[in-house]
């Protein structure tokens, strides 16, 4: 079998008027490898590495399927068939990303990224509401970080640089999605000013762990930056075909860039991913975050369980929806 993120990527859709359901349809992504399996021509355009597999966003009237790592979006219609795979108008750097935030205020989506092969650069990236990179700003890192996402606040891009890196033993041995758990690797979460350059990056200290996903990030009146985030206090450890963590808090990450350390707190010790706020305030201070339960005792696969909870965060309590039995919600999108 092979690695749950390498996939081949097929887009669902729902299509809702008036209260009621006109549709729903799944189309593959016509990356080139799929087409030939069709008997049908790819879409046109760019392909690179990977195939985006991941998220699915709407920008600058577009609809875009993404993937991390090098792999190029693919420009989507209304009724998921492939238009193309996009270059942003030939503004493509070296990557993209999973997880791009928008920016409410600004209408541009900033974006870290990073390259297989590539190990010892990441990039910030801000895609403008005209659909173009205006901005590809290169970061030092090392030994090649996996990052799944991102965060912002009205001044930072917030950076993710956690000890999942590159691994040629992985690659070697034929694994297809070549990133492993890295002792050696230091913990660090990074303060990019938004408009900085790369060596601009305040680098703050953290206790080893694995973030996917960020629930949200605001400054402080202090000048300390909050982040939420589902927090696993490992990953890919082993050679497994998905995430294999054994414990999944809602936890708040204080951001201190005087004394350049991060403290942690957790919010909710129930195992729990795929966090969100509303993203109107993202970047903002907010109140409530929603986020979907895993499975309890140990098993923290992503998949099996069936409830969703939603956390206010100024009154501390923590709400549970059950969809029942045999129901499991994904990841939102």
């Amino acid at each position: 079998t092979h690695h749950w993120f390498v996939g081949d990527a097929m887009l669902h859709g729902l299509r809702l008027h008036d209260g009621k359901a006109l549709w729903y349809r799944n189309r593959w992504v016509r990356a080139p490898h799929v087409a030939a399996a069709l008997n049908e021509q790819p879409a046109p355009g760019p392909h690179g590495r990977g195939t985006p597999n991941t998220n699915v966003v709407g920008h600058a009237g577009k609809i875009l399927a993404i993937v991390e790592a090098g792999g190029y979006p693919a420009e989507m219609t209304e009724t998921l068939e492939t238009r193309c795979f996009s270059d942003f108008d030939g503004t493509f750097g070296k990557a993209f990303s999973a997880h791009p935030h928008l920016d409410h205020d600004t209408g541009e989506m900033h974006a870290i990224c990073y390259a297989g092969g590539e190990a010892n650069t990441i990039w910030h990236s801000v895609l403008g509401a005209d659909g173009k990179i205006r901005r590809n700003e290169p970061i030092e890192v090392h030994n090649g970080p996996s990052i799944h996402d991102c965060m912002i606040t009205k001044n930072y891009v917030i950076i993710m640089d956690l000890p999942v890196t590159f691994s040629m033993n992985a690659l070697m041995s034929g694994e297809s999605f070549p990133y492993r758990w890295n002792d050696k690797h230091k913990a660090r979460i990074g303060l990019l000013p938004r408009e900085g350059k790369g060596s601009d990056v305040i680098w703050c200290d953290v206790e080893p762990c694995y973030i996917f996903h960020p629930a949200n990030a605001y400054e402080t009146a202090d000048g300390k930056v909050i982040m939420d985030a589902a927090v696993h206090a490992d990953m890919f450890n082993d050679a497994v075909q998905g995430p294999n963590s054994k414990s999944t808090p809602f936890e708040r990450l204080t951001i201190d860039p005087v004394a350049t350390k991060v403290t942690r707190k957790v919010l909710d010790a129930s195992p729990q991913e795929f966090p969100r706020p509303d993203e109107r305030l993202t970047g903002k201070p907010y109140r409530y975050a929603y986020t979907l339960a895993l499975p309890e005792g140990g098993d923290t696969r992503f998949l099996g369980d069936s409830r969703l909870y939603k956390h206010d965060l100024e009154a501390g309590t923590k709400e549970v929806h059950d969809f029942g039995k045999g129901m499991m919600p994904g990841e939102f999108v």
